[in-house]
This record gives structure tokens, C-alpha cells and sequence, in this order.
């Protein structure tokens, strides 16, 4: 594989991801998820814990610490293992599950049992199935991997990007881990980048300011961040998050480059309504990105057009 095609190869990788990710990520913010996990007596951010990790089986506070990698460990600690006292990890995947076949179907309607969904369910399955070869050094991911995969077509596409996804993340812990980051450490870096706001990490995942201002001093020591009044990397700390990203891709670029360019441009083609619908009502920090992907599209079409007759 030449330098070029590596290079765009791990663009193309990058771009489905993104293109696919709110349509998994609405698990993570439906309300009817968060009901579900309510009849099985605990709050939306114990029933996070405890339905993404139930694929692991009954896991101890330290596992889902380990492989979740960036929240407070004493915030898994409120809810993991308490949760399993509450109900088995069956009963959670089953109410994640639940929760968003109802979220799904109350947003895209009748497009559940459209042909373009099915299609798409289909491409991603078939990307995601390339990965369940290739569990080596993925924990959570192997662990969704053995899980059944559902029938429903709107379904097997979210269960495809959540194998897709959890692939990926395993990588992304490995790369931050080479790198020399802890889980605080690495959202630091991350909102240093100006990406997304420093409050949203921090207290998303619980730690606080203390916690969050002796990563900040540690980072500046090490050479990741700027001396400025602002949270800013250093050159070197850009180039550093640079190769961390890199690696990330890399590692995630599989089922990708087997899929293949025009299967994976179709597959983002197919799958940009439906995760921009989801985005609109759970996900909007998304909405700019897919609007702009969309337009961007449309204006490519358009200029296309003439040269495909």
C-alpha cells in the first residue's frame, strides 16, 4: 500500500465512521433508553454503565474502569457493580436494545422498512463482520462481537456501527496508551485541540476541577500543552495528538478498505439522513457536520452531473 492510498484509505475509514456514528450514538441519549433502563430500577447514567458494558457479562467496577478508560473511576464505582444487583446483564443489553428500536422508529417513521435502510444494513454488516475476525486486543469489542445480531434492518445497522465503533475505541485506547495518557489526560489533549469545550468532557465524566487542573499542570510539564492563559497544545503536543489520531484510524481502517471506496461512499450516502434525523432531535453539536456533508454532496452532484451524461 503506497504512502498516498494509505493516506486515503484512512480518510475514507474516518469519514464512514463519523458519517455512521450518531445513529449509534442515540443509545447513549434516548429517552426511551433511559425509560427502560428506569423499570429496571436504576438512573439514566447507571443504566450507560451498565447496558454498554453487559456484553462483558456481571464485570467487576475495575473492568469497566479498564476498558471505558477516560470517566471517573468513582463514578463507575456508584453504579458498577450495584447495577447487577438491580438486574442481570441480559436484562440491561436487552432494555439497551429496546430502547433504541423505539427511539429509532419514532424518528425515522416509516423509513425503518425502506429499501435504502436495508441496504445500508446490509454494507455495514458486512464491514463489521470483517472485524469479528480480528477480536486480538479488544476487549469490549469482542465482548459485543459474541453478542446475537438482531433481525430488524434498522436494527443490524445500529448493532454493525456499535461493533464498528467498539472497534475503534479499543484501538483509540491502545494509541492513548502508547502516547503515555491516562483517561483524564487524554480528554485534556482532546479539549485542547479546540474540538469541544473543556466543561463538556470534564464534567461528562466526572472529574473535578482539582483533578482536572493537575492533569493540566502534568500535560504542561511533559511538554503536551501551551504556557498560555488558554488551553492550547504545543507544537509538539499538536504533532503528538496528531500521530494518536493517526494510529486510531489505522488501527480502524479494516473493514473499511475491505468494504471499498464506492461501497463505503454509498454506505455514507445511505446512512447521512438517517443519522442526521437523529442528530436533530438527540445529537444536535453533530447537525452542522452532516448539514455541511450534505451540501457539500449536493454541490459535487450537481458540478458532476454534466460530465456523467
Amino acid at each position: 500500500m503506497t504512502q498516498n492510498t494509505d493516506r486515503d484509505s484512512l480518510a475514507l475509514a474516518r469519514q464512514t465512521w463519523r458519517t455512521l456514528e450518531p445513529y449509534h450514538g442515540a443509545a447513549y441519549f434516548s429517552p426511551e433508553a433511559a425509560g427502560q433502563y428506569a423499570e429496571l430500577g436504576v438512573d439514566a447514567r447507571t443504566g450507560y454503565f451498565a447496558s454498554r458494558s453487559a456484553a462483558l457479562g456481571a464485570a467487576p467496577a475495575d473492568l469497566v474502569i479498564a476498558t471505558f478508560y477516560n470517566f471517573n473511576p468513582q463514578l463507575v464505582r456508584r453504579a458498577i457493580p450495584a447495577a447487577w444487583e438491580a438486574a442481570t446483564p441480559q436484562r440491561f443489553a436487552a432494555a439497551r436494545l429496546t430502547g433504541i428500536d423505539t427511539t429509532l422508529r419514532r424518528i425515522l417513521g416509516a423509513d425503518v422498512s425502506s429499501p435504502a435502510l436495508a441496504r445500508a444494513a446490509e454494507l455495514a454488516r458486512t464491514a463489521a463482520e470483517v472485524t469479528v475476525r480480528h477480536p486480538q486486543g479488544r476487549p469490549l469489542f469482542a465482548a459485543h462481537a459474541a453478542l446475537p445480531w438482531p433481525s430488524a434492518p434498522h436494527l443490524v445497522l445500529w448493532h454493525a456501527q456499535t461493533l464498528l465503533r467498539e472497534f475503534r475505541g479499543d484501538g483509540h485506547v491502545a494509541a492513548l496508551l502508547t502516547a503515555g495518557l491516562s483517561g483524564l489526560e487524554a480528554l485534556v489533549t482532546h479539549a485542547a485541540t479546540g474540538d469541544i469545550d473543556a466543561g463538556v468532557l470534564r464534567d461528562s465524566r466526572a472529574w473535578t476541577p482539582e483533578q482536572w487542573g493537575q492533569a493540566v499542570q502534568n500535560l504542561h510539564k511533559r511538554g503536551w500543552l501551551d504556557d498560555g492563559p488558554h488551553l492550547a497544545l504545543t507544537e509538539d503536543g499538536t504533532r503528538r495528538r496528531a500521530e494518536i489520531e493517526h494510529t486510531t484510524d489505522r488501527l480502524a481502517a479494516l473493514p473499511y478498505i475491505t468494504l471499498g471506496p464506492a461501497a463505503c461512499a454509498e454506505l455514507r450516502s445511505l446512512v447521512r439522513p438517517f443519522s442526521l434525523a437523529v442528530a436533530k432531535e438527540l445529537l444536535p453539536w453533530a447537525v452542522d457536520r452532516l448539514s455541511e456533508e450534505s451540501a457539500f454532496l449536493t454541490v459535487i452532484g450537481a458540478a458532476s452531473a454534466p460530465l456523467a451524461r
